[in-house]
């Protein structure tokens, strides 16, 4: 019996071979697309096969052995990664129903993302819808890895779409769901470190001075104009927190910034600035400004009431800081300058 296994364990690393060599004449046309697919393949031959219950807990180990002797110029047969392979075809063939909606775009789909990637999906996400969202974000926005980790860490698919708004009151359908998926509640500020009794201009400078992390955290498609921007009606100066211009949605976006609970006044200042902005700024080739206030946190009922019969697009969303330093501590924190005097001392 055995040796039967054997003989079926060597033409079966034949048979890879040939696939495997099949797969690096593609790799030299499409390198990422070819190994993910071949991964995937892999994966799936792992997973039909017996040979892991003929060999039991070694089985990894002489396959990660044989693979690599065969092809000693590749570097993605370790026997964790090829755990990887198995648990990554597993995973989107977890049952009849997940084998039935996994169609032609979506298997495509899995092939246009790197490999760490998949294995940060694989070991993160709870289940393929999961899974399939981050995919799609992915690709649409050209993620990193570690901008991937962030936006799984701060639970954007459950934050994404959520912020309370008048959206589909002030703005045709089409262009109230696409602004709606743009927007989320809560927005992770996990980038920053700030004291706990801190100011809104306190907030406000940190996020601009971190500003390339701030608009990965607002998502594709923002661009800085400014911050405290100045508006003037009536012989007088008003200031704009943040002002952005959504380059996909073709408008600009004004940002207010509170440290404390919402207030219904709050929705009145913000109505004001985005008509300023429509009036003053927006051309005719601009959609109609949106407003969005993030606050530190919000009773819903009193948001949306808010909301209810002001006729400019806002939206109202709440923001989490994971970096807030206790004050007594900012007295002990060393300057920039005196960082890099230490630093100089060492070279």
């Amino acid at each position: 019996m055995l040796q039967k296994s054997n003989e079926q364990y060597i033409r079966w690393i034949l048979d890879l071979k040939q696939k495997i060599q099949q797969s690096q004449i593609k790799a030299a046309i499409q390198v990422n697309s070819a190994l993910i697919e071949m991964y995937w393949d892999l994966g799936k031959e792992i997973s039909e096969r017996n040979f892991e219950n003929t060999y039991g807990s070694g089985f990894f180990s002489q396959l990660s052995k044989d693979l690599r002797t065969e092809f000693p110029e590749i570097k993605g047969f370790s026997e964790s990664n090829l755990k990887y392979c198995k648990r990554f075809y597993l995973f989107y063939n977890q049952d009849n129903e997940n084998r039935h909606q996994l169609g032609d775009d979506l298997l495509e789909s899995l092939f246009l993302i790197p490999w760490r990637h998949h294995v940060e999906i694989l070991t993160k996400c709870k289940n393929t819808q999961e899974a399939h969202f981050y995919i799609k974000k992915t690709i649409e926005n050209g993620w990193s890895r570690a901008v991937l980790l962030n936006m799984i860490s701060g639970n954007l698919i459950e934050s994404q779409g959520k912020a309370i708004n008048n959206f589909s009151k002030t703005l045709p359908d089409y262009e109230s769901d696409l602004i709606r998926e743009t927007l989320k509640d809560p927005y992770i500020f996990d980038f920053i470190n700030i004291t706990e009794n801190y100011k809104e201009r306190e907030l406000e400078n940190a996020l601009t001075e971190n500003i390339s992390k701030f608009l990965i955290e607002l998502g594709n498609g923002f661009a800085f104009v400014g911050k405290q921007v100045e508006i003037s009606i009536g012989n007088q100066s008003f200031f704009i927190d943040l002002l952005f211009y959504h380059i996909k949605l073709k408008r600009y976006v004004v940002i207010e910034l509170k440290t404390g609970h919402f207030e219904p006044e709050f929705a009145g200042k913000l109505n004001f600035y985005v008509t300023a902005v429509d009036k003053q700024l927006r051309d005719e080739n601009d959609n109609a400004t949106v407003g969005m206030i993030i606050c530190k946190d919000k009773n819903e009922i009193i948001a949306e009431y808010s909301l209810t019969d002001l006729h400019k697009p806002l939206g109202i969303s709440s923001y989490e800081l994971k970096k807030v330093l206790p004050e007594n501590l900012k007295s002990h924190l060393p300057s920039i300058e005196e960082v890099e005097n230490e630093l100089k001392k060492l070279q």
